[in-house]
């Protein structure tokens, strides 16, 4: 039995040829490849800055972390920590600045006191150092 093909996204046309559809609004674009700065593998908008930058107030706390720079190829706020067992959202917090920022939970294995890795556009938000190791407080919403 030959199965149907499943629907691609629809493709814009302009004179050049077919585009891609619009990427979502809240999906950071992929750095390029020539980036080398934090700036140019910073791909989020101002506007998500913005809206990472605002505290929903349904949060729970999970733990306490230290943090290192994730791959700085991987676009927009998120963690990865063994504090949680299943992807969802949630907050982190970098008490030396008072700041959080909304974020990605990501689970990875290891013991809840093994670090976690942070976005780069998340360490930026948060004011912490991108060489150093900041505790982070991480919440779940």
């Amino acid at each position: 039995m030959i199965k149907p093909k499943p629907e691609q996204p629809a493709k814009a046309q302009s004179e050049s040829g077919p585009r891609p559809a619009a990427r979502p609004a809240g999906v950071a674009a992929k750095p390029a490849a020539t980036a080398h700065t934090a700036e140019q593998f910073d791909t989020t908008t101002p506007e998500q800055r913005a809206e990472a930058e605002t505290a929903s107030g349904r949060a729970r706390k999970l733990g306490v972390t230290i943090a290192s720079l994730g791959n700085p190829a991987e676009a927009g706020f998120w963690i990865k920590t063994p504090l949680v067992s299943k992807a969802g959202k949630g907050r982190v917090e970098y008490p030396a600045t008072g700041k959080s920022v909304a974020v990605d939970l990501i689970p990875i294995d290891g013991q809840k006191s093994a670090g976690s890795r942070v976005s780069l556009a998340a360490l930026r938000l948060l004011g912490a150092p991108l060489t150093g190791l900041p505790e982070l407080i991480v919440y779940t919403e």
